[in-house]
This record gives C-alpha cells, sequence and structure tokens, in this order.
C-alpha cells in the first residue's frame, strides 16, 4: 500500500523514539514516554517538541512571552500585509450605507440595507470561488505562497480605488467581486504563519496576530473612513472647492486604503521570505533587489565615512588640548573597500517525499473542524455587515410609526436603529476594536494557557448567542434626544458598550482558536496551504451566504416592524455552533502517514543533531 493511517503512527513514533534515545540514554526514557502517550502533541510539531526537550534538559522552561516569538521580522511583515485588509473593509462599511444612497436617494431603507449586504458578501463570494484555487497554487512550486500574497493585495488595492470612483451600485458590485477573485490571502497568511512558527507553544500568540489586527484595522478603519467620507460636505470651508472630491465624495478614504496597501506590497515584495518547503532555498527577486539596494547605500554611507575622514587634520603635538595624547589615525584613501558577506540560504531538506491526495484530506476531524469553522465565520460576518447598517438605521418615532400599522408592541414587536452618522458609527467601532486588542494583548493569552485551545473556544463560543440576542434593543433604549434625530446619551453609549463587550470576548478567543484548530486538523504537512484554501473558501462562503440572507431578513424586518427577528435568527445559529463544537478534536497536523514520512523524519532528526552539535562545539571554541 502507498499509504498507511493513523493506525501505523504508534510505531512510527516508538521508531523515532528509539533512535532517539540511543544517543540520550540517561533520562529521557520517561520524558519521551509521556510524549509518546499524548498522541496530538505528535507527528510535525511533536518531534520538535520532543527534541527540544531534550535540548534543554538541564535548563529551565523558557517562559513564552510576546519577545520569545521567532521570526519577528517575518511576523511584522506579515502582519502588516494582514492589517490592510480588515483597514479597508472596516473604513469601506462606515459610510457604505451613506454611499448606496447617494447612488440614488429615492431608494427606501429596506432597499439599501439590501444593497448592503449584497456589496458585503459579494466580496467574500468571489473568495469562496477562488480560495481553494489560490491555496493549491500556493502549494505549488511554480508559484509559491508569496506570489499568490502579492497578488492578493495588488487586487485588493484596484478594488477599492474601483469603487470608491463608482457612481453606481453595480460599478461597486463590479468592484468588489474583482478584489473577491485576485484574494487568497488570509488562508496563505496562516500558513506561512504555521510554516514560520512551527513550535507549539508559540501557536496561542502567533495566530493572535491576526485577530489583532483585525481589531486594529476596526479602530482606524472606521475612523478614518467617517473622518474622510464626503470631506466636501463635511468641512466645506477646507474641502468645498475641490470639484472631484464633490464628484466622488467617497474617493478619499479608498485613496488612503490604496496607499496603504501598496505599502504593505512592498514590504512583502522587498522583506518576506519565501516559507514554501521546497522552494524556500531560492532566492527571489524582491529578496534579491533588496540586497543590491541595501548594498548600494552601504557603500554610499562607507564613501561618505572615507571622505569625511579624509578631511580630518592630524592633532599637533604639544596642543593646550588636555587629553590629545593621540593621534587621529586616518585610514588610506586607496585601501579597497569592504563587501559586506550575505549570508547564503541554506538550502530546506523535502521533509516529505509524497503529497497527500486531495480525496484525502476530508477525515473525520477534518470535517468536524470544518463544519464548525463555517458556522461560525457565517454568524461572525452577518453581524459585522448588520452592525454597520443597525447603526445607520433611522431612529424609529414610537409616537408616529411609519406605516401606521407598525405599532410598537414590546418584548418582539419594535423596529428602527440608532440613527448614528459616519463618525459615530467609527466612533462605536473602534470602541469595539480597543475592548478586543485589550483582552488579546492582556487576557487571552493567560486563559487559553490554563484552559486549552478546545476548551477555551468551546467555553467562550456562548458569548455570541447572548449578544445577538441584545442588538435589536438598543433601537428602544431611552435617548436624550427625541425621534427621529440619532440616539445619543450615557444610557445608550453604555449599553453599546455591554452589548459589544459581550460579542468581542467570544471573538477575541474563539477567532484564534479556530484557526489554531483548522491547523493542526490538517491530516498531512504536504496540504497545509491547501487546508488553510479550504478553510479561507468555506469562510467566504459563511460570509457570503450570511451578509446576503442578513442583509434580506433585515430589510424584511423593517418593513414589517420586527427588526429584532434577524438578529434572533443569528443567536439560533450561533447556538447551533455551539453544539457543533462539541464533535471537535485537536489535531497534531500528521493524521495520515504516506510511505517515506517516516524516513524523512529520521533524516530530519539526524540533521538537526548534527548541525545543533556543531553549534555547541563553535560555542565551546
Amino acid at each position: 500500500m502507498h499509504e498507511r493511517i493513523r493506525s501505523c503512527s504508534e510505531q512510527r513514533r516508538g521508531h523515532n523514539l528509539s533512535i532517539v534515545s540511543l544517543s540520550h540514554p540517561s533520562n529521557d526514557g520517561g520524558r519521551l514516554a509521556a510524549t509518546r502517550d499524548e498522541g496530538r502533541d505528535t507527528g510535525v510539531g511533536g518531534l520538535k517538541e520532543m527534541m527540544g526537550m531534550m535540548d534543554h534538559e538541564k535548563l529551565p522552561e523558557e517562559e513564552v512571552t510576546w519577545r520569545s516569538l521567532p521570526h519577528r521580522g517575518q511576523l511584522v511583515i506579515l502582519t502588516l500585509a494582514r492589517l490592510s485588509e480588515p483597514l479597508v473593509q472596516t473604513s469601506l462599511q462606515a459610510y457604505m450605507f451613506y454611499q448606496l444612497r447617494s447612488f440614488d436617494e429615492s431608494l427606501p431603507d429596506s432597499t439599501i440595507a439590501a444593497q448592503a449586504g449584497v456589496l458585503t458578501s459579494s466580496f467574500t463570494g468571489a473568495q469562496f470561488i477562488t480560495a481553494m484555487m489560490w491555496g493549491r497554487i500556493s502549494d505549488s512550486d511554480w508559484a509559491g505562497r508569496k506570489l499568490v500574497l502579492l497578488i492578493g493585495l495588488f487586487g485588493t488595492m484596484l478594488s477599492v480605488l474601483g469603487f470608491g470612483f463608482s457612481k453606481t451600485f453595480y460599478q461597486a458590485l463590479f468592484f468588489r467581486l474583482c478584489g473577491g477573485f485576485l484574494n487568497g490571502n488570509i488562508g496563505v497568511m496562516r500558513t506561512m504563519v504555521s510554516e514560520i512558527v512551527q513550535e507549539k507553544k508559540y501557536q496561542s500568540r502567533a495566530f493572535l496576530l491576526f485577530p489583532m489586527c483585525f481589531n486594529c484595522g476596526i479602530i482606524l478603519g472606521p475612523i478614518l473612513g467617517g473622518l474622510l467620507a464626503d470631506p466636501a460636505g463635511s468641512y466645506p470651508q477646507l474641502f468645498g472647492h475641490i470639484q472631484w472630491l464633490k464628484q466622488y465624495p467617497y474617493a478619499a478614504p479608498n485613496i488612503l486604503s490604496a496607499i496603504f496597501l501598496l505599502c504593505s506590497m512592498l514590504a512583502v515584495f522587498f522583506g518576506l521570505s519565501e516559507t514554501l518547503v521546497s522552494i524556500r532555498h531560492k532566492e527571489d527577486i524582491g529578496c534579491r533587489w533588496a540586497r543590491k539596494i541595501g548594498n548600494v547605500f552601504r557603500r554610499r554611507a562607507r564613501r561618505y565615512q572615507k571622505v569625511r575622514a579624509s578631511h580630518n587634520y592630524m592633532p599637533i603635538l604639544g596642543s593646550e588640548q588636555e587629553g590629545s595624547d593621540s593621534r587621529l589615525q586616518v585610514p588610506p584613501i586607496d585601501s579597497p573597500p569592504m563587501t559586506p558577506r550575505t549570508p547564503m540560504r541554506k538550502r530546506a531538506v523535502p521533509r516529505w517525499k509524497q503529497k497527500l491526495p486531495f480525496r484525502r484530506i476530508f477525515t473525520y476531524n477534518v470535517v468536524c473542524t470544518l463544519v464548525a469553522h463555517t458556522l461560525m465565520a457565517t454568524h461572525l460576518g452577518t453581524f459585522n455587515s448588520l452592525w454597520f447598517v443597525f447603526l445607520s438605521t433611522p431612529v424609529a418615532d414610537p409616537a408616529h410609526p411609519s406605516p401606521a400599522t407598525h405599532m410598537r408592541k414590546l418584548p418582539f414587536v419594535f423596529t428602527g436603529g440608532l440613527g448614528m452618522p459616519p463618525r459615530d458609527v467609527g466612533f462605536a467601532m473602534a470602541i469595539l476594536g480597543v475592548i478586543g486588542i485589550t483582552m488579546q494583548l492582556f487576557i487571552y493569552p493567560q486563559v487559553n494557557t490554563r484552559l486549552g485551545t478546545v476548551r477555551s473556544w468551546r467555553i467562550f463560543l456562548f458569548c455570541f448567542p447572548i449578544a445577538y440576542v441584545l442588538v435589536p434593543y438598543l433601537a428602544i433604549v431611552p435617548s436624550k434626544t427625541s425621534p427621529p434625530a440619532e440616539k445619543d446619551g450615557i444610557l445608550v453609549w453604555i449599553s453599546l458598550c455591554f452589548v459589544l463587550f459581550v460579542q468581542v470576548t467570544g471573538r477575541t478567543f474563539a477567532l484564534p482558536a479556530t484557526t489554531i484548530l483548522v491547523n493542526n486538523a490538517c491530516p498531512h504537512p504536504s496540504v497545509l496551504g491547501t487546508m488553510h484554501g479550504i478553510g479561507q473558501s468555506l469562510n467566504s462562503a459563511g460570509r457570503t451566504l450570511g451578509p446576503s440572507l442578513g442583509g434580506y431578513l433585515f430589510g424584511v424586518g423593517l418593513r414589517h416592524g420586527v427588526v429584532g427577528a434577524v438578529w434572533w435568527g443569528l443567536s439560533a445559529l450561533a447556538a447551533i455552533n455551539c453544539v457543533a463544537s462539541l464533535w471537535v478534536k485537536e489535531g497534531d497536523g500528521h493524521e495520515i502517514v504516506l510511505d517515506g514520512d517516516m524516513e524523512a523524519e529520521n533524516e530530519w532528526i539526524k540533521e538537526r543533531e548534527s548541525s545543533e552539535s556543531s553549534e555547541r562545539r563553535r560555542d565551546l571554541l
């Protein structure tokens, strides 16, 4: 047989452990046996952890902190690239309702709400079609991860520019679809993080970087979008005389988003290294250009230093200056410049000699994990879409209902939103981001370490049904202003912050956990990029179906005077997600064993032992 399933994995582990124990026979037996019993900690990451335990046998366990993350420079570039996308999306949503109204001011609020749902879901719908394709391309030797990432950033940049200068709903829809078709970045970036940070003890913090980027985007994006939307109308004294801002009132925030995306592209092109095992030993054109540009600047700096040194004078002996007992040593002008040494990239050993067929990817745990992942993406995407629309929907006046049949009958029959302008919408979303990033920095790592990934994920999934039930009741919180003026006052903002706190608490713990679970559910390391592509494709499917259906149902609720119906349906979907999580287990990233895997892992062990012994000899010398 060409393939052996997990039934052979114990033999593989025992074989590897016996090899390792020959070189460390004294005190490793108990530790390795314990590690072997922890089945989910073995595989690719498990072998590395076993080696790490032996290497640090006499040293105290290193505390995992943000500063201890490996390859921080590469993670910073990936974080910058990831930040650009939520920044763009949340900036757009802060003024989308008003931009759609500017296309046709005769449309009712229910129609605009439905159009907002379509625009939001169009991007993810296009991603659903192409995300798996981009995942497969990123696994190929002729493309790799970095090229796919650059294409996604470039496509998103073109999309936001076109969207900002759109004059009709269908033009805006076209550019949103183009951006989605070209963007498969989320899955690719998650794959790159798992290849850069391979030890499980660092995963909870490494995979937390992207949700933190989302919260940073939520803080900055709506504020920038709200401040820059329609500058000629919002700040007539400053921009009222600029004709193109009057003609394209929502172009300014999209131009700023495009500039940020361009900076991310340049950082990825010049600074990010390829992580695909089979081609990462090759120096790509971007890194080669960055090295040449760096050499040019270094040569100019050395030339400038030599010119300055040649113009310095020799101190005169017997000078009155105290302490001038040494002469300035001027280097000879004709000395050849030193050429900086560029470290050569060591060729990566191909660890896996076979690639898992596509049909073998969908094991029982993979299917359960992807189902729960899709359900969570659906209700999160729907909330993000409806929340902006709900905040912008005009306040209903119970004394003068429109139409007259929409009489308020609490606790279920009521309608309307909060009527907030773009700047207040941006401020409300910034509150959500500040809460999220504070919890992610100071609370999530400790709670995740104490409870574990799966347990904390299951517990905090219950926050979502509670938050969604409470959201529509914000429309009936007493305000200091009378309808139809926007909701305002201390009671309104306290209620809004409480609902956001519950929702953000669930999202803070659930998002990084589900990313780790999808990553570790991958049945074989050779299809890791494909696995994340499948995850992103299903994520996009949920974020397409959810906002589209949610926007339609929100409009139906407004027409029939029951604005809470869609929110309570969303709460039921989140409760189903809580039930589905009970079947999910954390994998080890190597559930299926192919022929040649044991030999490849043994080669890797020997290579690491050899390199580490060489490092120890150098340290002794």
